[in-house]
């Protein structure tokens, strides 16, 4: 079953895995060794599910799989996310007036 965006950013894990693969693809032991206190299983289990969400594409060389970001899916939540930035705004008004005082 397909996961949503949401569901796969809203782990910390899975949005850790997703900044080391903005510096570009890598394999998944390469992503593994990023999180040595996570199992190699558990770190697997976290690409399935970027996977599943579309955040993560693997492309086959050779014998090995190669991970990428996709950002794409990401729309939806920036799209989403867009209706708060009112209230950002408001706070950096009201600290932009504290400082200048």
């Amino acid at each position: 079953m397909a996961k949503s965006a949401f569901h796969a950013i809203a782990d910390p894990t899975r949005r850790r895995i997703l900044d080391t693969l903005l510096a570009g693809p890598l394999r998944a032991g390469e992503i593994a060794a990023q999180f040595p206190r996570i199992s190699r299983p558990a770190v697997s289990k976290h690409l399935r599910v970027l996977r599943s969400s579309g955040l993560v594409l693997a492309e086959q060389r050779g014998r090995e799989l190669w991970y990428r970001v996709d950002p794409a899916p990401l729309t939806e939540v920036h799209s989403w996310m867009e209706k708060y930035n009112v209230f950002w705004q408001e706070k950096l008004l009201t600290l932009k007036k504290a400082a200048e005082d």
